[in-house]
């Protein structure tokens, strides 16, 4: 599954990556706690008669271990698709970093938790109807403006006409 402790890799490592050095800590971790010196140990009256054999029995044991472990945690991450669960939690991370007002945890009290989140937003759909009230009376005020100025205009004509009118007798 490829090298994770490449020194090429950035800083910031991606949680899908901090999984994969942890597992691999575990492994390193699970060998050294389980070092043939001790296997020698536990098996020692084999080990007298067969070094050798004793030997490769480890190595084999530790091999098969390992494997096994990787498969199991690789069977667990492809179920819980954990590759994309990662991926998509770092992506959040990194969107909240430009997230501005802090996060909401509650309080445990349900009133206070209802009139904490909804306070805000109310306040904030109030200010937008305000801005949309003062919007409409300027735009109705643009709209009385032009119906007076269309009125006297029609006056004037009016008179213009009755003038023409007149002047025609």
């Amino acid at each position: 599954s490829g090298s994770d402790g490449d020194p090429s890799v950035p800083a910031a490592l991606g949680r899908a990556q901090v999984f994969a050095a942890v597992v691999d800590t575990f492994l390193e971790k699970l060998v050294t706690a389980g070092s043939y010196q001790r296997f020698a140990n536990c098996y020692r009256c084999f080990y007298k008669l067969q070094p050798e054999m004793t030997r490769s029995i480890y190595d084999q044991f530790v091999s098969q271990l390992q494997t096994s472990i990787k498969e199991e945690i690789q069977e667990v991450k492809d179920e819980g698709n954990l590759e994309v669960l990662f991926n998509s939690l770092d992506k959040m991370v990194e969107e909240a970093k430009d997230h501005k007002e802090p996060a909401w945890r509650p309080s445990g009290i349900p009133e206070e938790d209802v009139r904490s989140a909804m306070v805000p937003y109310l306040l904030k759909h109030r200010s937008y109807l305000r801005k949309v009230l003062k919007e409409k009376e300027e735009e109705n005020r643009k709209v009385a403006e032009s119906v007076l100025a269309g009125r006297d205009r029609i006056a004037e004509l009016q008179q213009l006409i009755q003038a023409r009118k007149l002047a025609w007798q």
